[in-house]
């Protein structure tokens, strides 16, 4: 591998308060970001994501990076820099979802089956997406956790208070 060596970052996991931390936008994207950006992809890879946003390792900038088939034939990193919705639609497709933040929990998400976003792109050009199916949930996951939401918010209180107690036994395994 040439270049400098890649980092896999730690993982923030809930109930951490960090993850409800509404995160700040990127002025610009320069060189250190995007070396942080290609850790987050090497952190999301490591831990079988497909999409992963800064705050979910400790880092409160408007930041996150998709791969809908990691290792895949279809694999392409998506780097998204301060993402937006710019439109979606009024129809809704549920997927069932889970998180890197909230391990061993899945749960059917209802969202709009398809939005545009505007975000800029690791060289900072500004790019407008269309996207819908997996594409569309993973976009509308990773900016929650830009806004300080989890994909767990769009359940019951039940099934979010499950899910958070779930996570928290398992964080506490991971400290033993």
């Amino acid at each position: 591998m040439s270049g400098a060596a890649m980092a896999i970052l730690q993982l923030v996991k809930a109930p951490d308060p960090r993850l409800k931390l509404i995160s700040d936008p990127v002025p610009e994207v320069d060189s250190k970001l995007r070396r942080f950006m290609r850790d987050m992809v090497e952190t999301m890879y490591d831990a079988n994501g497909i999409g992963l946003a800064a705050i979910q390792v400790g880092i409160a900038k408007r930041v996150a990076v998709i791969d809908l088939d990691p290792g895949g034939p279809k694999s392409k990193v998506i780097y998204m820099v301060n993402p937006r919705i710019v439109g979606a639609s009024g129809e809704l497709s549920t997927y069932n979802e889970g998180c890197l933040s909230v391990p061993e929990v899945w749960d059917d998400v209802k969202r709009p089956a398809s939005l545009t976003v505007e975000y800029t792109d690791e060289n900072n050009k500004v790019q407008t997406v269309t996207a819908d199916g997996l594409f569309a949930t993973c976009l509308q996951h990773e900016i929650d956790h830009i806004n300080g939401m989890l994909f767990i918010d769009h359940l019951s209180k039940l099934k979010r208070s499950i899910a958070l107690r779930k996570s928290a036994k398992l964080k506490r395994q991971d400290k033993d």
